[in-house]
């Protein structure tokens, strides 16, 4: 009786685990066994996977960071700060509107050039005795003297008059000075090409404009461009006529 009680526990003991389940734990090396199912976890656990269902982390990291640069230089995104940094291009007709101005700046600085240089110049002429002077050395009358010698310091004053005028337009708009040079030159080189020829002109077919002082906008200078084909067109009236 003795020994069919002590027995009892271990029948109930291996009945409950089967020797299947016993034999699992002794085995130490899987990868030997020829089972299904540690044979799918090799397969699926392998970091060089080539299954295009489920890529591995490493790839995709990669291609992540070869992509992720060349986008990102490749289209650059502007920002508020550049747009806002570009300077506004200057147009043909705010060009030749500064162009107008500086004319205008030009011929009030050659008048009072012109009249500072007369007054000074004549008070010292006359101060220093000179009318007498070279008048009597041409044999003519002192003021009639007076008078020429004031001509030419009017003259002279007047053609010293646009560097003072340039100067102050140049401090004025000095922002900008960079483009007016260029446009110019574009616009000098535009009225060299499509300027007449002077030397075929007359009292009936005066120059029209040699210069194009007078062009103010783009409509001017249209019209100033007709005015050259209408003079090549009357010259050629002419010159067939004689």
């Amino acid at each position: 009786m003795l020994a069919t009680s002590s027995l009892r526990p271990a029948r109930a003991f291996s009945i409950r685990f089967k020797p299947a389940a016993l034999v699992v734990p002794c085995c130490a090396n899987a990868s030997f066994t020829t089972s299904a199912r540690p044979a799918k976890i090799q397969r699926t656990a392998h970091p060089f996977s080539t299954s295009k269902s489920s890529p591995s982390p490493f790839q995709i990291v990669t291609r992540h960071a070869s992509t992720a640069p060349a986008s990102s230089a490749s289209s650059p995104t502007p920002t508020p700060a550049n747009t806002a940094a570009t300077p506004q291009q200057l147009t043909w007709n705010d060009f030749l509107a500064l162009r107008r101005t500086r004319r205008k700046i030009s011929v009030v600085a050659s008048s009072v050039s012109a009249i500072a240089t007369t007054y000074t110049g004549l008070r010292v002429f006359i101060d220093q005795g000179m009318d007498s002077t070279l008048a009597m050395s041409f044999g003519l009358d002192p003021l009639m003297v007076t008078g020429f010698s004031a001509m030419a310091m009017m003259a002279v004053g007047w053609l010293i008059g646009p560097f003072f005028g340039n100067a102050v337009f140049n401090v004025r708009y000095r922002a900008i000075r960079a483009d007016l040079e260029s446009k110019e030159r574009e616009f000098y080189n535009r009225i060299k090409k499509h300027r007449v020829d002077p030397t075929s002109s007359s009292m009936a077919n005066p120059v029209p404009d040699y210069y194009g002082e007078k062009i103010g906008s783009v409509a001017g200078y249209r019209r100033w461009l007709k005015d050259q084909r209408a003079f090549n067109l009357k010259r050629g009236a002419y010159q067939g006529g004689k």
